[in-house]
């Protein structure tokens, strides 16, 4: 994999890369204000072309003006008297959308433009639409809103600068993934050219080895023609030696010796140039993927330049961009964890504090002008963070990198589990915390263990915001937010959220260099399982979440929006998107009529149809992972049944052999999330 430790700048090309000074409105950077410029150019392109004003035209305010649209021509100067206008009593109302023009069709195209590529960096980033994600966000900030206590020194007014933070955060965030999509894509091709390298020097290895084995059947064939005497290598007939035809058959036999040397030879000189061409397709090989592996390190240089310039308000408004709500004490305590980092990240723009790169705080000896390095055990210096000064205490510096990876993480709170998933929809504990991060710009392995193995160590006495911490046994692994809380994707509650740094946990900082050599492998026994999730004294499998059939609590499943059906959230996750398959289909969404089975529901079931009903306690129902649906899909030879029997592979769901026709007992309606019958 490319490296991502190589710095991102050198100090000199940013012009205040460490302290912003203090009082009034943190100022924009360029890439800031050209996004903002972006969002505002579509969002007028497309008010104009409804007939209605621009969406950040308030009563009384006039709407900005598109660059390059025309000016309406309805109204001459000329025709108003100077001495009856009366600036007070000019009404708020009093300008009518319909009395201005729409853009010039140079603005329009240019925003058309802008908006197409929002949406194909979008899609291309498994991401909803704009008009999608900014419902999304109205909503979260309902639910979980940034703090109106947070607004910014020299902020104006609540809501006059929120909607323009928000076109910032999701203009940001679109960029950054579609960098993410670039670079997982250069991952493929650097997979594939290095599958042709190790192919190159497989044929290399093999016709080296035939040469070898060519070059001694010449020497062998060449020591016997040497250590045979004149008369075998040349016989002549002679009156008192061999017959005739002795003579002959020595002649044929020398001869015979002669053209196999020959061969030999020339097999040797062919397989030497078939070495020669394989030798130079393991070098073209070889620099291909140096070529590629050099592409994707500049994608990941390009998304941590992006990342170096975003402000702390907009970094406040990413961290709540997606967040999902969830069900019980989690949602507080998700809460909490997000206003806890929204408050430091305003700290920080208190302090007229820019977080730098990590570039600039590898050195503790060479920090930005206004920072000191951080000390932690025995006075020594942290590596990787710094020391800024808020009122009259230090405040922790964390790099730029850090303050987007956790930002990016957070706003997906209360996104499910899904086992070997690394977002956009779901996750697990190791994709999570490899996508955070890709999203800062660096490259970390989508396992635990392998995250683990290629991080730099440190001291859990030093543990900073952003470190990803390890479980006892390494099966686990989320990122630190301070407070002793960890952020993570759980296979005990099937969600991302706050949970307890474990006992006898490891650490590593993304941001330092990699370790010369690999960490040595995590031992130790845990309290959990993989990716957190629960071991349970009677040995229950964990992957099931640790809890009895038909004992799973309801905050932990996930509801399918259709009369209160329910299922473990990776299956629903998968449900909710084969639903959407089949209404594309049919018009309709799936029918189902049952799911999770609670135990006193099986206990029910099974007395009113022993002969259909599972024994109570056993049902793959009671492990919110089976689902009974109607419409047609529960009679044989139907489109819905044909469409089920299809597609449903795609989405995990299967047909179990005992359902299926001539099985023990055929239900054409039961289909189940995996195998597990």
């Amino acid at each position: 994999m490319p490296s991502s430790r190589a710095p991102v700048r050198p100090a000199a090309s940013r012009s205040r890369p460490g302290v912003r000074p203090t009082g009034g409105s943190p100022a924009l950077s360029a890439s800031e204000a050209q996004a903002l410029r972006e969002a505002l150019a579509v969002r007028q392109a497309l008010a104009a072309r409804q007939g209605g004003t621009s969406p950040q035209a308030g009563p009384g305010r006039p709407a900005a003006r598109t660059p390059g649209a025309r000016k309406p021509a309805a109204r001459k100067p000329a025709t108003r008297k100077p001495a009856t206008r009366k600036p007070a009593a000019r009404k708020p109302a009093a300008r009518k959308p319909a009395t201005r023009k729409p853009a010039s069709r140079k603005a329009l195209r240019e925003a058309a433009a802008l908006a197409r590529a929002a949406r194909r960096a979008e899609k291309a980033a498994g991401r909803p639409r704009w008009s999608t994600r900014l419902g999304a966000v109205a909503l979260s900030t309902l639910l979980l809103p940034v703090l109106t206590s947070l607004a910014l020194p020299g902020s104006d007014t609540p809501g006059s600068r929120s909607h323009d933070l928000t076109a910032l955060a999701l203009t940001a965030r679109s960029s950054l993934l579609h960098q993410a999509d670039r670079y997982h894509r250069l991952e493929q091709v650097i997979a594939e050219r290095r599958a042709e390298l190790q192919r190159a020097r497989a044929t290399e290895r093999a016709v080296a080895a035939q040469v070898a084995a060519r070059q001694a059947v010449v020497g062998v064939s060449a020591a016997e023609l040497y250590r045979a005497g004149a008369a075998d290598r040349y016989p002549v007939p002679s009156l008192a030696g061999p017959s005739a035809g002795d003579v002959l058959l020595r002649a044929a036999a020398t001869d015979r010796a002669h053209r196999s040397l020959q061969a030999a030879i020339g097999n040797a000189a062919h397989t030497s140039a078939a070495l020669a061409a394989a030798t130079e397709k393991v070098g073209a090989a070889s620099s291909a993927v140096d070529s590629v592996a050099k592409r994707a390190d500049a994608v990941l240089a390009e998304t941590r330049a992006t990342v170096a310039d975003l402000s702390p308000a907009v970094a406040i408004r990413l961290s709540a961009l997606g967040t999902t709500l969830v069900a019980g004490d989690q949602q507080s305590r998700n809460e909490q964890a997000m206003r806890r980092w929204q408050t430091y990240v305003h700290q920080l723009a208190v302090a007229g504090i820019t977080p730098p790169p990590a570039a600039q705080l590898a050195d503790p000896e060479h920090l930005p002008s206004g920072l000191s390095a951080a000390l932690g055990t025995a006075r020594k210096p942290i590596p990787g963070v710094a020391w800024g000064v808020l009122g009259s205490r230090p405040i922790t510096v964390l790099p730029a990198e850090t303050v987007a990876a956790v930002s990016n993480a957070l706003s997906q709170l209360g996104k499910p589990y899904a086992a070997g998933t690394a977002g956009p929809k779901t996750y697990d504990c190791g994709g999570f915390t490899s996508a955070a991060w890709l999203l800062a710009g660096y490259a970390v392995p989508a396992t635990p263990q392998s995250q683990w193995a290629a991080g730099a160590a440190v001291p859990m006495a030093d543990l900073q915001i952003g470190d990803l911490v390890f479980s006892p046994g390494g099966h686990d692994v989320g990122i630190y937010l301070g407070n002793g809380d960890v952020l993570g994707a759980s296979a005990g509650t099937y969600r991302v959220g706050i949970q307890n740094v474990a006992a006898g946990s490891s650490a590593v900082r993304v941001t330092l260099p990699a370790p010369a050599e690999p960490n040595a492998a995590l031992t130790g026994v845990g309290r959990t399982g993989t990716c957190g999730a629960a071991v349970p004294a009677g040995g229950n499998n964990p992957a099931w979440g640790g809890w009895r059939n038909g004992e799973i609590p309801g905050g932990v499943l996930c509801a399918l929006g259709v009369a209160g059906h329910k299922l473990r959230c990776d299956a629903a996750a998968s449900y909710q998107e084969m639903s959407k398959a089949y209404a594309h289909t049919f018009g309709r969404p799936l029918c189902i009529t049952d799911s999770y089975r609670s135990y006193a529901a099986q206990v029910e079931a099974f007395r009113t149809k022993p002969d259909l009903a599972a024994v109570p306690g056993t049902s793959v129902h009671g492990w919110g992972l089976a689902v009974d649906l109607c419409d047609g899909i529960n009679s044989l030879g139907t489109p819905q049944a044909n469409w089920m029997a299809a597609n449903a592979g795609r989405f995990g769901f299967v047909h179990p052999d005992w359902a299926a026709p001539g099985g023990e007992k055929p239900e054409p309606w039961h289909w189940e999330y995996g195998y597990l019958s």
